[in-house]
Protein backbone atom coordinates (compact mmCIF):
# COMPACT_ATOMS: atom_id res chain seq x y z
CA UNK A 1 0.00 0.00 0.00
CA UNK A 2 3.15 2.34 -0.22
CA UNK A 3 2.18 5.88 -1.82
CA UNK A 4 4.90 7.22 -4.38
CA UNK A 5 5.93 10.81 -4.75
CA UNK A 6 8.38 10.93 -8.11
CA UNK A 7 9.92 14.02 -8.40
CA UNK A 8 12.31 14.92 -11.64
CA UNK A 9 13.29 17.57 -13.89
CA UNK A 10 10.81 19.14 -15.98
CA UNK A 11 13.09 18.18 -19.08
CA UNK A 12 13.14 14.22 -18.41
CA UNK A 13 11.93 12.10 -21.31
CA UNK A 14 8.65 10.65 -20.95
CA UNK A 15 10.58 7.13 -21.89
CA UNK A 16 13.05 8.24 -18.47
CA UNK A 17 9.99 8.98 -16.17
CA UNK A 18 8.13 5.59 -17.12
CA UNK A 19 11.35 3.68 -16.60
CA UNK A 20 11.75 5.43 -12.90
CA UNK A 21 8.23 4.58 -12.28
CA UNK A 22 8.46 1.03 -13.58
CA UNK A 23 11.59 0.72 -11.27
CA UNK A 24 10.68 2.31 -8.40
CA UNK A 25 7.07 -0.07 -8.57
CA UNK A 26 9.15 -3.21 -9.16
CA UNK A 27 11.75 -2.41 -6.20
CA UNK A 28 8.59 -2.18 -3.89
CA UNK A 29 7.51 -5.47 -4.81
CA UNK A 30 10.60 -7.39 -4.77
CA UNK A 31 11.97 -5.82 -1.75
CA UNK A 32 8.87 -4.79 0.39
CA UNK A 33 6.58 -8.04 -0.90
CA UNK A 34 4.20 -5.49 -2.12
CA UNK A 35 1.46 -6.52 -4.56
CA UNK A 36 1.48 -6.35 -8.16
CA UNK A 37 -1.28 -4.40 -8.77
CA UNK A 38 -0.84 -2.38 -5.58
CA UNK A 39 0.38 0.59 -7.17
CA UNK A 40 0.14 4.64 -6.45
CA UNK A 41 2.43 7.11 -7.65
CA UNK A 42 1.83 10.85 -7.99
CA UNK A 43 5.06 11.98 -10.59
CA UNK A 44 5.96 15.75 -10.62
CA UNK A 45 8.22 17.35 -12.93
CA UNK A 46 10.22 20.18 -12.10
CA UNK A 47 11.84 23.53 -13.31
CA UNK A 48 15.55 23.72 -12.12
CA UNK A 49 14.45 26.21 -9.49
CA UNK A 50 11.90 23.87 -8.20
CA UNK A 51 14.15 20.79 -7.71
CA UNK A 52 17.08 21.58 -5.39
CA UNK A 53 19.42 19.29 -4.77
CA UNK A 54 22.79 19.51 -2.45
CA UNK A 55 25.83 19.27 -4.89
CA UNK A 56 27.87 17.50 -2.48
CA UNK A 57 26.36 15.78 0.75
CA UNK A 58 27.41 12.96 3.03
CA UNK A 59 30.57 12.60 0.16
CA UNK A 60 28.09 11.77 -3.22
CA UNK A 61 28.23 14.17 -5.63
CA UNK A 62 24.96 14.81 -7.08
CA UNK A 63 24.37 16.67 -10.67
CA UNK A 64 21.43 18.69 -11.27
CA UNK A 65 19.72 15.96 -12.66
CA UNK A 66 18.50 14.45 -9.88
CA UNK A 67 15.37 12.42 -9.26
CA UNK A 68 13.61 12.62 -5.71
CA UNK A 69 11.31 9.63 -4.64
CA UNK A 70 9.43 9.69 -1.90
CA UNK A 71 7.61 6.90 -0.31
CA UNK A 72 5.40 6.58 2.36
CA UNK A 73 3.85 2.91 3.75
CA UNK A 74 2.86 1.03 6.52
CA UNK A 75 4.98 0.32 9.49
CA UNK A 76 6.98 -3.25 9.47
CA UNK A 77 9.64 -3.48 7.23
CA UNK A 78 13.11 -4.49 8.74
CA UNK A 79 16.42 -1.83 8.25
CA UNK A 80 17.50 -4.90 5.99
CA UNK A 81 14.37 -4.73 4.00
CA UNK A 82 14.70 -0.90 3.50
CA UNK A 83 18.64 -0.95 2.70
CA UNK A 84 17.55 -3.80 -0.30
CA UNK A 85 15.08 -1.40 -1.63
CA UNK A 86 17.10 1.89 -1.38
CA UNK A 87 19.78 -0.46 -3.57
CA UNK A 88 17.16 -2.33 -5.80
CA UNK A 89 15.95 1.43 -6.89
CA UNK A 90 19.13 3.23 -7.65
CA UNK A 91 20.55 0.76 -9.62
CA UNK A 92 17.78 -0.26 -11.38
CA UNK A 93 17.29 3.57 -12.09
CA UNK A 94 20.53 3.88 -13.01
CA UNK A 95 20.75 1.03 -15.50
CA UNK A 96 17.70 1.64 -17.42
CA UNK A 97 17.74 5.75 -17.84
CA UNK A 98 19.62 8.62 -17.56
CA UNK A 99 19.98 9.07 -14.36
CA UNK A 100 23.14 8.62 -12.47
CA UNK A 101 23.16 6.47 -8.90
CA UNK A 102 24.27 9.05 -7.06
CA UNK A 103 21.56 11.25 -8.19
CA UNK A 104 18.54 9.27 -7.14
CA UNK A 105 17.30 10.54 -3.60
CA UNK A 106 14.72 8.42 -1.63
CA UNK A 107 12.99 8.82 1.51
CA UNK A 108 10.64 6.36 3.36
CA UNK A 109 7.56 7.48 5.45
CA UNK A 110 6.11 5.05 7.23
CA UNK A 111 2.51 5.75 9.06
CA UNK A 112 0.39 3.16 10.83
CA UNK A 113 -2.34 1.08 8.39
CA UNK A 114 -5.58 3.06 10.40
CA UNK A 115 -4.11 6.21 8.53
CA UNK A 116 -4.50 5.08 4.97
CA UNK A 117 -8.22 4.85 2.58
CA UNK A 118 -8.01 3.45 -0.65
CA UNK A 119 -11.09 5.09 -1.54
CA UNK A 120 -15.30 5.88 -0.30
CA UNK A 121 -13.98 7.29 2.36
CA UNK A 122 -13.37 3.90 5.01
CA UNK A 123 -10.22 3.13 6.29
CA UNK A 124 -9.71 -0.52 5.04
CA UNK A 125 -6.84 -1.52 7.51
CA UNK A 126 -8.23 0.35 10.12
CA UNK A 127 -8.71 -2.59 13.66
Amino acid sequence: MPLVRISLPQETPPSDVATVSLAVHQALVATFNVPEPDRFQAIHRHSQQELVCSAEFLGIRHSPHVVFVQISCSLGRSLDMKKALYAKIARDIALASSFKAEDVIINLLETSRENWSFGLGIAQYAI
